[in-house]
């Protein structure tokens, strides 16, 4: 009886082990054929070459149809690291390619790098080195058969045709580890759009990658297409893209900023279209291509007058007195004062022992000639009446409230939208702000500083520039931007757009008639011409060093073309650097061309220097 158990046992256990042993062999072959592609990927490497074509990127014109940004061939070297296996003349390899043979050993340790190389797979293409130019790659073609495992694959590279406008549009690099988690379109190697209109309109330019099946014997040799093509797939080019910018302008600005800090922005008010946009220092967009991009940008980076911050966006400065258009328009509207409301200004704004101080003119002074002259002493006056004005405001903090949403109406205090990354919103404070910083207990005269677009109040170059299209569209403005069309789309529908500010019809008419007498026999006279109109407002913001010079205007006055804001940094009075530069700019784009004798001013302001020390970088 015993002997019989234990047999019956030991068949119970010989029979376990057997089913143990299946089952293991079971899970292993479901492994290996259905939740691995492992060997599936190395069926198909040995049978088929799968070639990445790349599509040609879009093009860039400037408005005119300039050609700006183009496409040139170049070449990787990819390699399948299945397929070499050791089993290269490195020397040979290095020689014809001309590295190193340490620059080949780390080069294919990075690749098998999954740190590095999130997308690595032995049995599909890696790249090995790109951008190589047609002289590199016909020297590598002649002896490519002699390299298993690698392969050439034909891509394009930037080119740029001037060296204008390098911030607007930007360049290409290869995908970091980032892109290639955030959009699976990419692959190591493959290039994306950093900076400018490459990377906000990345997924316009870049077009859609094809791909080539090409079939292999048992010797890994390439027989041709796989059944004819059937599964191949052709790249579909980027669409062309046509900037708003005037490149002409662009390199006339370019050339008046040159030794100096700062930035110009032109719009056309009709449009919102970017005409130009100078940002100083700047850098030759043709300098950062192919594979010496990375080592220039990296010491672009470096340098300390940050050549690659694009003020006209990211820059927040005081407006200085060019803000002092927004007050007349805020107070008009609100009635707290009329066209013809006077105050006086003895050298300045004198209240509670306060003084604000202002150069000599006539006083009492009414809103129009105030505008012209720059007055500082009328809109402190008025920021004053408007907050200490309990009939219309309960308290301070609600008249200060009422003239933010002025504010921010006008495209101040947030980000305007524009089609380019970085951009920044200044700052226009609240009241919340103010009961913060002073615990609560303030009035007017604690702000009075923002009246004349000091203290708190800081714009973007851009933002300026908008306020002058406002007021040239007599109070509306389209979010500005820098592609006039994508070939194949309409342009976006907030581009179309018009933004109503909280200023009347009637408030704007004054403050261009102010802006007019500010060139006619005002602080903006620089500006001045016979052949068409233009109007003007001036700034000279404070500054731990020399002033900022600021100027914001447009022209023609009643039918106009083009809105302009300079800003030069440390360049003194409005009308020393910014009121010459703006009306340089206005006839270059009106007229077509600068007349000799403003050629030669321009050629004069393009070789003045300011000096800057430590605290400007």
């Amino acid at each position: 009886m015993d002997k019989e158990y234990g047999l019956e046992y030991r068949r119970y256990v010989i029979a376990g082990v057997a089913i143990f042993i299946v089952t293991v062999y079971i899970i292993r072959l479901f492994t290996l054929q259905i939740m691995s592609d492992d060997y599936k990927k190395n069926a198909d490497s040995n049978a088929f070459l799968k070639k990445v074509e790349f599509p040609a990127r879009g093009v860039i014109s400037d408005r005119n149809g300039k050609l700006l940004v183009y496409n040139q061939n170049a070449y990787d070297i990819m390699v399948v690291m299945n397929e070499e296996k050791g089993r290269l003349d490195t020397t040979e390899f290095c020689n014809s390619l001309g590295i190193t043979k340490e620059f080949f050993i780390k080069r294919m340790e990075e690749i098998k790098d999954r740190n590095k190389n999130p997308g690595y797979s032995r049995f599909t293409q890696q790249l090995f080195m790109s951008q190589l130019s047609e002289k590199e790659f016909s020297v590598f073609q002649e002896k490519i058969y002699r390299f298993p495992g690698f392969y050439v694959q034909r891509r394009s590279v930037r080119q740029y045709t001037m060296p204008y406008a390098a911030h607007v549009l930007g360049d290409v690099a290869e995908v970091s580890a980032a892109d290639i988690e955030e959009d699976s379109y990419y692959q190591p190697g493959d290039y994306i759009g950093k900076m400018g209109v490459e990377k906000s309109y990345e997924k316009q330019l870049r077009g859609e990658k094809g791909v080539q099946i090409m079939l292999r014997d048992a010797h890994g040799r390439i027989q041709g297409s796989y059944m004819n093509g059937k599964f191949d797939r052709r790249p579909v080019p980027g669409k062309d893209l046509t900037l708003s910018l005037d490149i002409k302008l662009q390199a006339l600005g370019e050339r008046l900023l040159e030794g100096k800090i700062g930035s110009i922005v032109a719009i056309e008010p009709s449009t919102g279209e970017v005409l130009c946009m100078v940002s100083s220092p700047t850098y030759d967009p043709r300098t950062v291509t192919g594979r010496k991009r990375g080592k220039m940008h990296a010491m672009l980076s470096r340098n300390p007058w940050k050549p690659l911050l694009n003020r006209s966006i990211m820059g927040m400065y005081p407006p200085g007195s060019t803000f002092k258009t927004t007050q007349g328009l805020t107070f008009l509207t609100e009635g707290i004062i009329g066209p013809g409301t006077s105050f006086p200004c003895h050298h300045g704004f004198y209240c509670r022992g306060l003084h604000v101080g202002c150069h000599g003119h006539a006083s009492p002074i009414s809103l129009v000639p105030a505008i012209g002259t720059s007055c500082n002493g009328y809109f402190c006056w008025g920021l004053y009446y408007m907050l200490g004005n309990r009939k219309k405001y309960k308290n301070v903090q609600e008249g200060m409230n009422t003239w933010r949403d002025y504010m921010v109406s006008m495209g101040f205090g947030y980000k305007l939208g524009i089609d380019l990354s970085g951009e920044k919103r200044g700052l226009i404070p609240n009241a919340q702000y103010y009961d913060k910083a002073h615990r609560g207990s303030w009035n007017a005269l604690t702000v009075i500083s923002i009246a004349i677009g000091q203290g708190e109040v800081l714009l973007t170059p851009l933002q300026i520039a908008n306020l002058g299209a406002t007021i040239a569209n007599r109070g509306y403005f389209y979010t500005p931007h820098v592609v006039k069309k994508v070939k194949g789309e309409q342009l976006e529908a907030k581009f179309r757009e018009k933004h109503y500010t909280k200023a009347s019809r009637r408030a704007y008419e004054y403050i261009v008639a102010g802006m007019r007498r500010a060139v006619t026999g005002g602080t903006c006279r620089a500006a001045d011409r016979a052949d068409y109109e233009v109007c003007g407002k001036t700034g000279t913001a404070q500054n731990h060093g020399q002033d900022h010079s600021i100027f914001m205007g447009f022209a023609p006055m009643n039918n106009p073309k083009i809105a302009i804001a300079v800003y030069v940094e440390n360049g003194g009075f409005g009308a020393d650097y910014g009121v010459p530069i703006g009306a340089l700019m206005m006839e270059q784009y009106i007229k077509g061309k600068l007349s000799p004798e403003s050629e030669k001013r321009a050629t004069d302001f393009q070789r003045r220097r300011i000096s800057y020390g430590a605290a400007n970088r």
